[in-house]
């Protein structure tokens, strides 16, 4: 597969990371008022100093 297919597939990949790890949460979130993700993340996110609480 050629390098930009790749690249384009890693980025698109960890920015949906990104978005569930450090930004996802309450009225942000795109799942509503539905905690699972953020509850799944948590500790994640308190190892990679993004604050929530």
């Amino acid at each position: 597969m050629p390098t930009p297919v790749w690249l384009i597939g890693t980025t698109l990949l960890a920015l949906l990371v990104l978005y569930f790890v450090g930004i996802d949460q309450g009225a942000v979130s795109i799942f509503g008022s539905d905690m699972h993700v953020h509850e799944f993340v948590h500790d994640g996110r308190h190892f990679l100093g993004f604050p929530c609480h």
